[in-house]
């Protein structure tokens, strides 16, 4: 390109790329044709004269989040960069359930209802809230121990509902009980009963997941080792929100749904969006099998994790968005 053709295509590639006008619009300024134009641009961009750069926050990977999001068929996956070695100790990363308050603030619409499952990472999320559209917040589970409730889920619900200004529908009971019988009971008080009622309203929830060992499951931790090793036996892989899944994302050990007070799967795979927040290798395999249950359609998770998922060999996921029930293939 001689001197005269290269500040034209400047002054083109200012116009397009800067002062957002249309190629007829520049077409019309410089009186050659729309396709001319286009091709200055294009050659523009070959000549290095134009360089596009697409910038996100630094511990934002969009790279990452883009093949997760394809090879699961997920509405939304954000990856997060996993804190350094040595810098986190925790199975629930904080920053995850921050990144979760984000997406939150964009999926969460006026009028809606937000379902919030027990997990370490929903509470840091609640904690990170500072927007939220006017909407009612109802509590999923019960709370992995009713003495912890006021800085457990129960707060979590209140949080949200606090920064949303709208209606908080809490559950004061614990989400695993003794017996079927005790379950049933609570599940009829008054106020849980009023929280279950709208479990068929929830148009966008927040659920975490646990991988099946302790630390990193709750409800593996709340279990007796004879219950621990029976639930092993038939291949648990993953739980979230007390229901747990094999390595294929089929349900397994159902009878300890109930004994628990926690939203029916059926339910889950009803709500328009399920955002599902996990991250660590710990809990890579767990995650992969909770995406293969066709219950959650949204992922926020961290580059440990992701690259797991990415290299996976195990059998391609169906689409999570189809909500398949693996259980009734």
């Amino acid at each position: 390109m001689g001197p005269a053709e290269l500040v034209q295509a400047a002054a083109m590639a200012r116009r397009f790329y800067l002062e957002g006008k249309s190629k007829i619009q520049i077409a019309e300024e410089f009186g050659v044709s729309r396709f001319k134009v286009a091709r200055v641009l294009e050659t523009a961009l070959e000549r290095d004269l134009v360089r596009i750069e697409i910038r996100v926050p630094a511990e934002l990977d969009a790279e990452r989040s883009d093949a997760l999001r394809a090879r699961y068929g997920l509405r939304h996956a954000v990856v997060v960069e996993s804190p350094a070695e040595g810098e986190e100790t925790s199975p629930d990363p904080e920053n995850l359930g921050e990144t979760a308050a984000d997406l939150l603030g964009e999926l969460v619409s006026e009028g809606d209802v937000l379902g919030l499952a027990w997990g370490r990472s929903t509470i840091h999320m609640a904690a990170a809230l500072d927007r939220l559209p006017p909407c009612t917040v109802v509590q999923l589970t019960g709370v992995y121990d009713a003495g912890t409730a006021e800085r457990g889920s129960v707060e979590a619900v209140r949080r949200a509902a606090q920064v949303s200004g709208g209606e908080a529908h809490p559950i004061y009971a614990p989400m695993l009980l003794p017996d079927p019988a005790t379950a049933a009971a609570l599940r009829n008080q008054t106020g849980i009963a009023r929280a279950f009622e709208y479990f068929d309203k929830v148009t966008v929830a927040a659920v975490s997941i646990g991988s099946w060992e302790p630390g990193i499951s709750t409800v593996h931790d709340m279990l007796t080792d004879e219950e621990r090793a029976h639930y092993a036996s038939l291949g648990v892989a993953a739980e979230m929100s007390a229901h747990l899944f094999d390595a294929e994302g089929r349900r397994v050990g159902r009878d300890l749904g109930e004994r628990c007070i926690t939203v029916e799967a059926d339910r889950l795979r009803r709500i328009p969006e399920v955002v599902a927040i996990a991250g660590g290798q710990r809990k890579a395999a767990a995650i992969d099998a909770v995406l293969r249950s066709g219950l959650v359609t949204s992922l926020v998770t961290d580059t440990a994790a992701a690259d797991f998922l990415l290299n996976e060999t195990g059998p391609k996921p169906r689409p999570a968005l189809d909500r398949a029930d693996p259980d009734g293939i």
